[in-house]
C-alpha cells in the first residue's frame, strides 16, 4: 500500500476562516479521498499557526492571553470542517508540546550542521504580513509591496539561517524536478526570485515572547519560517515516529501568496537538515467576489458559515473546484454557483439518475437484466472506459476542473444515449433484450459517476449510490481497482426507487 501525504498550510490564527481557507482545505480533502479510493494509505494534515507578534498584540488588546485567543479561533475551524466533510487525519496546533519539541529538535540539527549563526538584523518589517523587506523592495513612502501598508525599521540581535548557501542547490533541484513546483507559471516566478539572489534568513526574534524559545538562548523566539513550516514534520512525530514513513510529503497545497516560503525557504531548511524535499508544492490562485477583491472594508469577505446557510457543503465543494482551473484566480458569485448547479447537477446528473431509475422501476420492476450485445453501444462503452483514465490523469496534476469535466462529459453522453435509445419505445414494442441492455448501461454509467464524483461530493455521491445499490454504501471503503470500472453490476440486481438528488433552483 502506497503512502500519500497531503497538507494544507497551517492557517494563521489571527484570521477567521474565510473562502480561501475553505478552498485549500476542500481541494486537499478531494485529493485525499481520491487517493484513498486508489488504495493508498493517506495522511491528510491541516491545522493552525498560533505564534507571533500579531497574535500576541491582538490578544493583549482584548485582555486575553495569546492561547485564549488561539483557542477561540481554533474552535471555529474545528466546527467548520465537519460541515464541509473534511476528512483530515490530524489537526496540528503550533502551541502543542509535540510541535514545540520538533521545532527545537530541528533547530538543534540545523545548528549542528552549521546552518545557523547569530548576528544583527536590520531592515524593514511588515507586521501584518510578517515579512521582511530591503529598502529597494519597498513601495513609495516605505510601504509593504504585498499589503501596501507602512513598514517598521527593525534592528535587533537575531539568529540567521544560511539560505544563501542553498541558492544553487535549490535551482538545480527545481530544474531537475520539473513537477516540484506547480503550476508552471509559479515555478517560473520562484526561479526568477532565486536567480535574483537569496539572502540569509533571520529566524529568531527578541521583541515578543509568544512562540517557541531557541534552545539554550530563551530570550530568542524561533521565528515563523522554522516554527510554522516544521508542522509538516511534527504532525508525523519527527524524527522517530512510525508515521515518518509518510515523508516526504506527496503534495503541499498552498495559496500563491505563501509559495515563496514553501518553495524556497522550506526546501532549503530541509536540505540543510539532510531531509528529502516534498515531491510537489502546488500554489493555487485567489478568489474575488462579484469581480472585487475580498476585504473587510468592503464587507465582501465571504465566511464559510454564511455560505453554508444557503448552500449544501457538497455543492460548495463542487463549485469551488469546477468553476476555475486550480492554480488560476477565480470569481465567486451566487449567480455563477446557481447556474453551475442547475446546468450540471440538476439538469445533467440529477436528471439522468431520476429518469434512468424511473424507467427501470416502470419497465423492469427495478431489476437489472443482462447485457446481450454491445454492438449498438460501442461509443458509450468506450467513453465509460475512458472516463476513469481521464480522471486519474487530471487528479495526478491537481486539475480538479478537468476531472469533473471528464465525469460530466460521460453524464452528458448518458443523457444523449437515453434519447437515442428511447427505452420507452423499446418497452412499448417489446424489445426486451435491447431494453435490458440499455437500462443496464445507464445504471452502470451512474454507478461509475457516483464513484468518481465521491471525492468531490461525498454525501451526494453516497446518496446517489444508495439509490443504485438499494442500500447505504460507504464509498471510502471501496477501491477503484475493484469497483471503478464498467460492468461491475450483475443481472438480477435490484435498484432502489429514485429520489430527487438535485432539485432544480428557480
Amino acid at each position: 500500500m502506497a503512502k500519500y501525504y497531503i497538507t494544507t498550510p497551517i492557517y494563521y490564527v489571527n484570521d477567521h476562516p474565510h473562502l480561501g481557507h475553505m478552498y485549500t482545505t476542500v481541494a486537499a480533502d478531494v485529493l485525499a479521498r481520491y487517493q484513498r479510493l486508489q488504495g493508498d494509505d493517506v495522511f491528510f494534515l491541516t491545522g493552525v499557526d498560533e505564534h507571533g507578534q500579531k497574535v500576541q498584540e491582538a490578544a493583549e488588546k482584548k485582555g486575553l492571553k495569546p492561547i485564549e485567543l488561539a483557542d477561540a479561533v481554533v474552535e471555529r475551524y474545528q466546527q467548520l470542517w465537519p460541515k464541509l466533510s473534511i476528512s483530515h487525519t490530524d489537526f496540528i496546533r503550533t502551541s502543542e508540546d509535540r510541535h514545540k519539541q520538533v521545532v527545537q529538535t530541528l533547530w538543534k540539527q540545523l545548528e549542528q550542521k552549521g546552518a545557523i549563526y547569530k548576528g544583527v538584523y536590520e531592515d524593514w518589517y511588515c507586521v501584518p504580513c510578517e515579512t521582511y523587506w530591503t529598502q529597494t523592495q519597498l513601495e513609495e513612502n516605505d510601504c509593504c509591496p504585498d499589503c501596501h501598508r507602512a513598514v517598521q525599521k527593525v534592528k535587533e540581535e537575531s539568529y540567521f539561517f544560511r539560505l544563501s548557501d542553498y541558492q544553487q542547490p535549490l535551482l538545480d533541484y527545481i530544474n531537475e524536478n520539473l513537477d516540484f513546483i506547480a503550476p508552471v507559471s509559479r515555478r517560473n516566478e520562484v526561479i526568477s526570485f532565486i536567480e535574483s539572489g537569496l539572502r540569509d534568513l533571520s529566524i529568531s526574534r527578541t521583541t515578543f515572547s509568544w512562540g517557541v524559545p531557541v534552545p539554550g538562548d530563551e530570550k530568542h523566539v524561533i521565528y515563523v519560517w522554522i516554527d510554522a513550516l516544521s508542522n509538516y514534520l511534527s504532525a508525523l512525530g519527527y524524527p522517530d515516529a512510525d508515521n515518518m514513513d509518510f515523508w516526504p510529503a506527496s503534495v503541499h497545497l498552498v495559496g500563491k501568496d505563501i509559495l515563496r516560503f514553501h518553495a524556497i525557504y522550506w526546501p532549503c531548511i530541509l536540505m540543510a537538515a539532510g531531509l528529502p524535499l516534498p515531491k510537489r508544492v502546488f500554489a493555487h490562485g485567489w478568489w474575488t467576489v462579484d469581480g472585487k477583491k475580498m476585504s473587510k472594508s468592503l464587507g465582501n469577505a465571504l465566511q464559510p458559515d454564511d455560505l453554508l446557510k444557503n448552500w449544501e457543503g457538497d455543492v460548495l465543494r463542487y463549485f469551488l473546484l469546477r468553476e476555475v482551473p486550480f492554480g488560476s484566480d477565480g470569481d465567486f458569485s451566487e449567480s455563477a454557483l446557481k447556474m453551475r448547479y442547475n446546468s450540471e447537477l440538476a439538469n445533467d446528473i440529477g436528471n439522468l439518475l431520476n429518469r434512468s431509475l424511473s424507467m427501470l422501476q416502470k419497465y423492469k420492476g427495478g431489476i437489472l437484466g443482462k447485457v446481450t450485445s454491445h454492438e449498438l453501444d460501442v461509443e458509450l462503452c468506450q467513453h465509460m472506459d475512458k472516463m476513469p483514465v481521464s480522471v486519474q490523469q487530471a487528479m495526478q496534476g491537481q486539475a480538479f476542473h478537468q476531472a469533473l469535466e471528464a465525469i460530466n462529459s460521460l453524464v452528458r453522453h448518458g443523457n444523449r444515449y437515453v434519447e437515442q435509445s428511447a427505452p420507452w419505445k423499446l418497452a412499448k414494442e417489446d424489445h426486451i433484450e435491447r431494453l435490458d441492455t440499455v437500462l443496464y448501461h445507464l445504471i452502470d454509467l451512474l454507478r461509475l459517476t457516483a464513484f468518481y464524483l465521491s471525492p468531490f461530493m461525498p454525501n451526494k455521491a453516497e446518496a446517489m449510490m444508495a439509490q443504485i445499490m438499494n442500500t447505504h454504501v460507504e464509498l471510502q471503503t471501496f477501491n477503484l481497482a475493484e469497483h471503478g470500472h464498467r460492468g461491475n453490476l450483475t443481472a438480477g440486481h435490484e435498484c432502489g426507487k429514485p429520489h430527487p438528488l438535485f432539485p432544480r433552483m428557480i
